[in-house]
């Protein structure tokens, strides 16, 4: 959560609760957090061991940049310990845009406006 508020603008922590003693996940983690991004509400959480998923580039986020180099500064950023999927460049369905996997596996797709 903390990666993420340095890096959009207009952004705040809002909420946060952690896990206790007696709970399924290991004390003092984040049971949920919400947060806003540039505006935008998100939530997040350390998940407990009793699920066994990851996460899939199949749901991403997408993030109307309208400089480019916002757009850019978030694809270097985001992209730090993590994947370029398809890089900043025109694809014919937009200005320029980037499609970044980041260091926790969230997917994000940056657009230029």
């Amino acid at each position: 959560m903390h990666f993420y508020l340095g890096l959009f603008d207009n952004s705040e922590g809002v909420d946060l609760k952690r896990w206790g003693k007696e709970a399924p996940g290991k004390e003092g983690t984040i049971m949920h957090a919400t947060f806003k991004l540039n505006g935008k509400l998100f939530m997040c959480g350390d998940g407990p061991p009793i699920h066994d998923w990851d996460f899939t580039p199949a749901v991403s986020n997408d993030v109307a940049c309208t400089e480019e180099g916002e757009l850019e500064q978030l694809c270097t950023k985001l992209s730090e310990n993590g994947k370029i999927r398809m890089p900043i460049d025109t694809y014919g369905f937009s200005q320029k845009f980037g499609f970044v996997q980041d260091r926790f596996g969230v997917s994000w797709q940056l657009n230029l406006q």
